[in-house]
């Protein structure tokens, strides 16, 4: 029972440290207005928000050879408490551009040690577990937009310091809980980072293949989907359903991918959801209307979506203890710097003039290309299990 408590405290921990990487998305157009900038400064925005994510990926790789994996969740929420109240209080785009970056950055070294740590404490069901913490995120997806809209009227900060006192709250639960808890010290053997992701290189770049086209698109994707409904006609409050549609989308798409993957071969899995991806959004660009709109929006939700926990339980399934910790930080490391910049291309390339449209179908069929080749991998046996 302790043990599912500490999930239930954790899940609702990473409810806000996702919540602060989503939260600057339906943000976007305020601060266009705001502080005059362009799509590609706003866009920027967003990419140093997941290349904070990214930053301290490593580092709290290696901190974990020396430190319990709980330490660090805990030192991530304390980290995104006083960065979101600091951000908050932004008055300039710098200052705005750090505040993101190191909201980000609790994100990081959050995954980093919570992930390994989930599937350590359930070993016999890392699927299910990382879906339901995986759809705790989602959540914070969903929820990004609404509160957005509740506090913009009038001022956006108080839905950034909405986060600070949120994750203030759920990291001192947090700390209750795992000290109300056997913890259990499957990584005592892991003690080297350089090691771990040498020993295990051939998995993190499968993984790293297998996912990370899909979800450098996908970055682009949902950084700009309201914006990109907007110019399909859609009203402000149309389109921020929309997006709000996508990630609802993703909340039951967490908890069916880490049952199915559970049960399938995940290299199978993962080229199917990359492929089912880079499909719908040749049709979102067909499709016209509210209700197709609608419909393919969730579509697009809900397989994007499946594809993260699919990713985790693939690579932390197929870690050894020695190595888990050291080697899923090189990996998370790597895809989440891979996948940061996605928004910044995008934005990049609208400013200069490319219709979203252009954008998304060259996307699609770039990541079909991808993918076909690691099918063809798959086929030969070149791949992983």
């Amino acid at each position: 029972m302790s043990r599912r408590r500490l999930l239930g405290s954790l899940c609702g921990l990473v409810f806000f440290l996702n919540l602060a990487r989503v939260v600057f998305a339906p943000l976007l157009n305020v601060f266009i207005s705001e502080f005059g900038i362009g799509e590609a400064t706003a866009g920027l925005i967003v990419t140093l928000t997941w290349l904070g994510s990214a930053s301290l990926r490593l580092p709290a790789g290696w901190l974990l050879t020396r430190v319990p994996r709980h330490h660090l969740v805990l030192v991530s929420g304390g980290i995104l408490a006083a960065s979101a109240a600091l951000t908050g209080a932004a008055v300039t785009v710098p200052q705005l551009m750090v505040g993101s970056f190191c909201m980000g950055a609790a994100s990081g070294a959050y995954f980093v040690a919570a992930n390994p740590l989930l599937s350590e404490l359930f070993p016999s069901r890392v699927g299910r577990v990382i879906g339901i913490h995986g759809g705790a995120t989602q959540l914070a997806a969903v929820a990004a937009a609404p509160l957005v809209a509740v506090w913009v009227g009038i001022d956006w900060r108080y839905a950034i310091w909405t986060i600070a006192v949120g994750a203030a709250v759920v990291t001192v639960y947090t700390a209750i809980q795992a000290r109300a808890t056997e913890l259990p010290d499957a990584g005592a053997a892991d003690r080297s980072l350089i090691a771990g992701a040498r020993s295990e290189w051939r998995i993190i770049l499968a993984a790293l293949g297998l996912a990370g086209a899909a979800v450098f698109v996908w970055q682009g994707v949902f950084n700009f989907y309201e914006l990109y409904m907007r110019s399909r006609g859609l009203s402000p409050a149309a389109a921020s359903a929309m997006l709000t549609i996508v990630f609802a989308a993703g909340v039951p798409a967490f908890v069916v991918a880490g049952e199915v993957v559970d049960r399938l071969p995940s290299v199978p899995v993962l080229l199917g959801i990359g492929g089912a991806f880079a499909a719908s959004l040749l049709v979102l660009v067909a499709v016209d209307g509210l209700v197709a709109l609608a419909v393919i929006s969730a579509v697009i939700g809900f397989v994007i979506h499946a594809i993260f926990p699919a990713t985790d339980a693939y690579i932390l399934t197929a870690l050894p203890d020695s190595t888990r910790g050291s080697a899923y930080a090189v990996f998370s490391a790597v895809w989440m710097l891979s996948q940061s910049v996605g928004s910044a291309v995008l934005g990049t390339l609208i400013e200069r003039g490319y219709t979203y449209d252009a954008v998304f179908v060259t996307a699609a069929i770039g990541l079909l290309v991808t993918l076909s080749v690691f099918a063809g991998l798959e086929r030969a046996g070149r791949l992983p299990a």
